[in-house]
């Protein structure tokens, strides 16, 4: 199979995990509205994440044009569902901390059984 049609299969079934993952399993209070962003937002991470672009909030607010706290605010919601890990980093500067993301080992996991 050419390395293309690969590429594209692979984002297929990263976007229908994810899919499945965030409506199969609602968090409580949560809206529809706040599980369409979530998904919105983890197709712009695995972007990034396959162009290895650091997972940083800066960095997503600026590919996002989301507000910085409505960045902070779908992140943290996957944080929380577990499909995304927080580490603390050092900022661009090297001064300062800034928070960083990963996609989470157990959800690439549940994506690798596609690939077989």
């Amino acid at each position: 199979m050419t390395r293309a049609i690969k590429t594209q299969l692979h984002n297929l079934a990263f976007s229908g995990l994810i899919l499945k993952e965030i409506f199969d399993h609602p968090l409580e209070d949560e809206t529809p509205q706040a599980r369409l962003k979530e998904i919105g937002m983890m197709t712009i991470l695995y972007t990034m994440s396959q162009a290895h672009q650091r997972l940083t909030l800066t960095n997503i607010v600026d590919i996002s044009g989301l507000t910085r706290s409505g960045a902070k605010e779908t992140v943290d919601l996957l944080v929380k569902r577990g499909m995304l890990n927080e580490t603390m980093g050092t900022n661009s500067m090297g001064r300062g901390t800034a928070r960083q993301f990963e996609i989470s080992q157990d959800l690439l996991n549940k994506l690798s059984t596609f690939e077989s």
